[in-house]
């Protein structure tokens, strides 16, 4: 139904040149590098030493400026292209690695983050959306400067679905819309668009080779928008081949593209199986259909992207909430680490030099470009976050099998203490140990933090992230009751003062939670949640209700009972917490409509609740804005959370 909330604070990434249509995607490096430098930038900086005196912890780290990971052209790999929020508002910079030049190349209210550099770094193409709807056109600017202009003539505002250039300057462009459902065009150099793909069901474009011959799409054709299919297309649309490890979509296994290999006159395409119950990559030969498993030897996740000569993979190992990179010989089938701190990588990039350059951080430790050659890659400007609380990992038997949880708790505090259980997004996603403003925020005011990785989680393997379908949303609650009980027998939780909250799925769990367990939970803290599940269904972009027919196993006309029972505002009558949610009246994910329906059903019968209403979609990329959120949800937690010795708050 969703993807996590904004624009997630331990991975600021670039949009790649591919898009993936599978719902539960691999643990994937993405971006591309740069070499050490300072994010310079016009208007305001975020924060500098002299605004900073006074200032909690937890504003500063909001405010610290950041940097993702850049990418950079493939041709021209001293030109890239990154994000920051060194203005206050997440925005793309482009960067000339010789001179060590930079400069903003979009300036928006609500913030831009999707941006791909041609091969040839001449151009940079970013996507224009209004307000942060998600529903608009690609514009590209060239890389020194100048006006941008539409990049591609004769095609309406749609969601995006996937991009990738060549280096003719051909753009295979994917598009989304309610009337069409998915389409790919092909637009060549001074042409108009030609249309080579269409479908109802989710699809989007995966890559371009190398040559500009041949394109790997993702689809769910046969109807299971979970797991995808492969197929390779020329530019004019005919078949070359196709991989379907659904078989016609009676089996739960999907496939994912990664990319063409990246020399010259070599056809074969890199991508992601489940056949051994976890993604992990595979060479796949389009033109022969030889298919080269690796075999990796590793538990967890496995995403690769190819060495720029072609020689060796960049493998991430995504396992128990952490991060490993390696390097895969393709000719030995050798694996080497490569050595990295304890903690995640949001995103990794082979250099044609061999370097590897990534973006880590964890729970504790603020968020960091790095090169494996040892350097600091790109340092922005201005004043470091604080550091907050490293977390503790604890597994509980859960109905479904080991949970695994992260917990932190403020330094030197003994329990019980109110605690926070913070549900992520996605549902295919999961919390890592990353640094995370938010939690922190938590922690600094004297809560303990439980974040769950619920079945329906990535990393845990494919048979934990599909365990959800049928019974959305009761699975998930199932694996939070069971870390729950665990904190308040361990004594770390006060079972008086338990916060559920999350964001976007996470906040749809949070008022489904509230409403099926409701002597559970003190306060619910809800951003940009589902609370209508059919309304949510009827009015959100078209590329998510595939999805939402694959977890139900039908839509609401088909299987209305099934939206009944996992839908919160089924049971809003019952919640007794005091609630609070956020809604973005631009969210084309969880639109602002079914929000009002079942705020209009707690103000009906009195119920406590606060609705927050900002202009903006599926999250904020302003800085300030989300300052103003957290600050509003922790002070709300304040005013109607019981106190130590089981009072509430009056007016609680």
């Amino acid at each position: 139904m969703t993807e996590p909330t904004g624009l997630p604070e331990s991975s600021l990434s670039t949009a790649s040149s591919t898009s993936s249509a599978s719902a539960s995607a691999a643990a994937s490096t993405s971006g591309s590098a740069a070499a050490s430098g300072s994010a310079s930038s016009s208007g305001s900086a975020t924060a500098s030493a002299g605004s900073w005196a006074g200032l909690p912890d937890w504003e500063k780290r909001f405010r610290a400026p950041r940097v993702s990971l850049p990418d950079w052209a493939e041709d021209a790999p001293a030109r890239a292209l990154f994000v920051s929020n060194a203005t206050g508002t997440y925005e793309l910079y482009a960067w000339d690695r010789d001179t060590g030049g930079q400069r903003q190349v979009t300036d928006r209210p609500n913030g831009t983050t999707d941006g791909v550099l041609s091969p040839d770094g001449q151009w940079i193409w970013w996507f224009a959306d209004t307000d942060g709807d998600e529903f608009g056109v690609w514009m590209r600017q060239p890389f020194a400067g100048g006006p941008d202009e539409p990049a591609v003539a004769g095609l309406a505002a749609s969601y995006p679905a996937g991009l990738a250039l060549g280096r003719d300057g051909t753009a295979v462009v994917g598009r989304s819309t309610e009337e069409e459902g998915t389409t790919v065009h092909v637009v060549r150099p001074g042409g108009l668009p030609v249309e080579i793909y269409r479908h109802r069901e989710s699809a989007g474009v995966g890559d371009l080779s190398r040559d500009g011959t041949l394109v790997a799409l993702e689809h769910t054709e046969h109807g299971d928008a979970m797991h995808a299919a492969l197929r390779v297309v020329r530019l004019d649309g005919s078949l070359v081949a196709e991989l379907d490890d659904t078989k016609g979509g009676t089996k739960d296994l999907g496939l994912t593209v990664m990319g063409f290999a990246p020399v010259e006159g070599d056809g074969r395409l890199l991508i992601g199986h489940q056949r051994r119950g976890r993604w992990e990559p595979m060479i796949w030969d389009v033109a022969s259909g030889r298919e080269t498993e690796l075999g990796l030897d590793l538990p967890g996740d496995v995403g690769a992207e190819w060495f720029p000569d072609g020689s060796g993979l960049l493998i991430a190992h995504d396992f128990e909430a952490r991060t490993e990179l390696w390097r895969y010989d393709i000719a030995s089938g050798r694996l080497t680490r490569l050595d990295t701190p304890a903690g995640s990588v949001s995103g990794a990039t082979a250099r044609p030099d061999g370097t590897v350059e990534y973006l880590w951080s964890s729970a504790a430790e603020p968020p960091v470009v790095r090169s494996s050659a040892g350097a600091v890659v790109l340092d922005p400007p201005g004043p470091k976050a604080p550091p907050s609380v490293a977390v503790e990992d604890v597994w509980v038997d859960g109905p479904g099998g080991r949970v695994h949880a992260l917990v932190q708790r403020p330094e030197g505090a003994a329990g019980p203490l109110p605690t926070v259980f913070d549900l992520h997004g996605g549902p295919a996603w999961h919390y890592s140990d990353t640094f995370a403003a938010g939690p922190a925020a938590w922690l600094d005011h004297g809560y303990a933090v439980v974040r769950v990785n619920y079945r329906g989680s990535t990393g845990y393997g494919r048979e934990w992230t599909d365990a959800l379908r049928h019974r959305v949303g009761l699975i998930e609650l199932e694996d939070v009751t069971a870390v729950r009980e665990w904190a308040v027998s361990s004594g770390l939780a006060d079972p008086r003062r338990l916060v559920l909250t999350g964001g976007s799925w996470g906040g749809y769990l949070t008022l489904l939670g509230l409403g099926t367990q409701p002597g559970v939970w003190a306060v619910g803290i809800a951003d940009v949640p589902v609370a209508d599940y059919v309304t949510a269904y009827r009015d959100q972009m078209e590329a998510l209700r595939p999805l939402d027919r694959t977890l139900f196993g039908g839509s609401p006309e088909e299987v209305p009972e099934r939206f009944r029972a996992s839908s919160p505002i089924t049971y809003v009558d019952e919640v007794r917490a005091p609630v609070y949610i956020a809604a973005g009246l631009n969210d084309p994910r969880c639109p602002i409509r079914q929000v009002e329906n079942y705020v209009e059903r707690l103000a009906a019968r009195g119920a406590v609740h606060e609705v927050y209403r900002y202009d903006a979609g599926h999250g904020s990329l302003v800085v300030e804005e989300r300052i103003k959120q957290v600050r509003q949800e922790l002070e709300f937690a304040a005013r109607h959370l019981p106190s130590a010795t089981g009072t509430r708050p009056e007016g609680g």
